[in-house]
């Protein structure tokens, strides 16, 4: 997935940090080619996605984005973040190896 950045602000910061992430660790979960998918559920106002995978630290982290056209490039926008629940950790590490 090819991107110029990320696109944080207040709103987003607050949404993801609620459940205990880090805006470095979600970062490190894009660096660390995460797997990618439509989040079909919650895409009526716009394409949202959702992105599983292990941030550089080995958490296992579930992100829900959306992205943004800028002037300077394509961002990422995430939405939410937590860490993935037991039975999700073993099935992204059954579908990895």
């Amino acid at each position: 997935m090819q991107f110029d950045g990320f696109d944080w602000d207040a709103g987003n910061r607050d949404k993801c940090r609620k459940h205990g992430v880090s805006t470095r660790e979600i970062e490190s979960l894009f660096a660390s080619g995460p797997r990618v998918g439509p989040d079909v559920r919650h895409s009526d106002v716009e394409q949202r996605y959702r992105a599983v995978g292990r941030t550089a630290d080995g958490r296992h982290l579930f992100v829900v984005f959306t992205l943004r056209q800028r002037s300077d490039g394509l961002s990422i926008r995430p939405i939410s973040a937590r860490y993935m629940h037991r039975n999700e950790v073993e099935a992204y590490e059954k579908e990895v190896s």
